[in-house]
């Protein structure tokens, strides 16, 4: 028999750099959709809030397939990475110039 669909709403505040709530919906994708919409307009005016509405057998496994909400740090270090590589990279197109 197959799990039924567990639907879960994400806020992430990328000002802040982390995920401010996760909310549980069990089965009830009704109630899901809702407060989606709710909290889509709530924050409509807030480019750096990100809504998301995920549908999956379990929290566990969408801290996998969404590993980038519920890991700040590796987040923040992959931004570091791009930066720095970044730099580099105007760098040296500076140097051979």
């Amino acid at each position: 028999m197959k799990t039924p669909i567990q639907h879960f709403l994400l806020v992430y505040d990328h000002k802040r750099g982390y995920l401010i709530e996760t909310i549980e919906f069990g089965t009830d994708a009704d109630a899901a959709v809702r407060e989606y919409s709710a909290l889509e307009s709530k924050y409509r005016d807030d480019p750096a809030m990100d809504i998301v509405l995920v549908g999956s057998d379990s929290l566990d496994t969408i801290k996998v397939t969404h590993r980038n909400y519920f890991d700040p740090a590796r987040t923040m270090s992959e931004w570091k990475e791009f930066l720095t590589n970044f730099a580099e990279d105007a760098s040296q197109q500076l140097v051979n110039a």
